[in-house]
């Protein structure tokens, strides 16, 4: 037992001390690296092809929220099973104010992934960074033009019922083209309104 040991033996306060000093740097280490990794994920990846700061709120904040439980459940000895349960609950939340669409939640739910895994790793960084960089290398490659040609949509409500049949549909095509300025390559039916003499479209198109 070295001098330094018998000291902190005889003074158990100082024994605090070091345990807190090293678990604060164990905490500050990991939140650092998930709030790099959210905001890769977020502000670069997520902001650079969607142009909206109006989910920035409610991404970090989930995903802080749920690192801060993990990490504190995870002092007591958390399960693998009892963090994915409590993924699940987070993963199911709605906003009852406002729909939220396909991508948006998908995202919401790579934030709430990445604060999990984070929290629960605790000697494994290999495997933690491993995971991250290919979580945000698949959704960059996605999210771009890579792999595939990206496609967009748009709703609209159209006005001349008779180009609605397929056989006019090159026609209807072209009208939708001239009057959005959009390279449209393909139309989608949602829902008819005889009345109006309108139907609802989704137009896909390319940038």
């Amino acid at each position: 037992m070295t001098y330094l040991q018998s000291i902190m033996l005889q003074h158990p306060i100082l024994l605090n001390i070091q345990w807190f000093s090293a678990s604060l740097t164990q905490f500050l280490t990991q939140f650092s690296f998930d709030f790099i990794a959210v905001f890769i994920l977020i502000r670069i990846i997520y902001y650079r092809h969607y142009r909206r700061t109006d989910h920035f709120l409610t991404f970090f904040g989930f995903n802080v929220i749920i690192f801060l439980l993990t990490y504190l459940l995870n002092k007591v000895e958390m399960s693998m099973g009892a963090a994915f349960g409590l993924f699940a609950v987070f993963s199911m939340l709605r906003y009852r104010t406002e729909g939220i669409s396909t991508k948006d939640m998908t995202y919401l739910f790579m934030v709430i992934a990445i604060g999990l895994i984070s929290a629960i790793s605790k000697d494994s960084w290999q495997e933690l960074v491993f995971i991250t960089t290919i979580l945000l290398l698949i959704t960059a490659l996605l999210e771009g033009s890579w792999l595939i040609k990206k496609e967009h949509t748009k709703v609209a409500v159209y006005d001349k019922i008779g180009l609605i049949s397929p056989v006019n549909r090159p026609l209807l095509i072209e009208d939708l083209s001239a009057r959005t300025g959009l390279n449209i390559h393909r139309v989608e039916i949602q829902d008819y309104d005889f009345l109006k003499d309108s139907v609802q479209i989704i137009m896909y198109y390319y940038e």
